[in-house]
């Protein structure tokens, strides 16, 4: 990563780093939504609460490429052989989805325990592949979860950035620049009122109130590619 003086971008890295969260708006002709994003082997049971109360979209843990490639991990809709697939979404070429999972020592899966126990865990799974690329194979992913589960994982790109500007490849490259394990969530921020994506003033506005650092995503893409 450049130099950058951004104070923004500069917050971020260093919340991220510390294992907290911080708020990315993508852009306003993408999907138009801010995601709250952790590192995944930070989260805890009070984070999945926050997440699912404060921000209200899918918890989802997104992996970057060598991970995917080690887990085994295939896109969803490659997966899935029915009618209904249509992986053409309006905001972009494809979706990201691949799994969803739960770690085995789970009960229903879907409890803030259970969901944070399946993150911190995929988390480690991901830092032993950024360790040792060949030490972590599918088997031993397929020994530790299940699918179908209940924490959705997400494919990142395969040249990151450069390839897809989504949050998941936003949440991948504040991994690699803060030296962290290739792996985390992104949740995205609704409006109670409207059902819509939070406004990015809005999105803000509960930044600054949670102290949780927030930045526009093409202040992020100047600074990490």
């Amino acid at each position: 990563m450049r130099a950058n003086p951004n104070t923004d971008v500069e917050s971020v890295l260093d919340a991220f780093r510390a294992g907290d969260p911080v708020c990315v708006h993508d852009f306003a002709d993408r999907e138009g939504e801010t995601d709250i994003i952790y590192p995944a082997s930070a989260v805890t049971p009070a984070a999945v609460s926050q997440m699912r109360n404060d921000a209200g979209g899918l918890v989802c843990v997104a992996v970057g490429h060598q991970v995917a490639e080690a887990f085994d991990l295939p896109f969803l809709a490659e997966a899935l052989d029915h009618p209904a697939i249509d992986d053409n979404p309006a905001y972009d070429d494809r979706s990201s989805f691949s799994l969803p999972v739960n770690h085995h020592e789970t009960f229903t899966g879907i409890t803030d325990v259970d969901r944070a126990r399946t993150i911190t865990e995929l988390g480690n799974a991901a830092a032993a592949v950024k360790r040792d690329p060949d030490a972590y194979t599918a088997e031993d992913f397929a020994s530790e979860f299940h699918t179908p589960g209940h924490v959705h994982l997400l494919r990142g790109a395969a040249d990151g950035l450069r390839d897809r500007t989504g949050h998941t490849e936003f949440a991948l490259a504040l991994a690699e620049a803060t030296g962290t394990p290739p792996a985390a969530v992104v949740c995205e921020m609704l409006d109670d009122e409207t059902g819509a994506a939070l406004t990015p003033a809005d999105a803000k506005s509960y930044a600054d109130r949670q102290e949780i650092p927030y930045v526009e995503g093409e202040t992020l893409l100047d600074a990490l590619i």
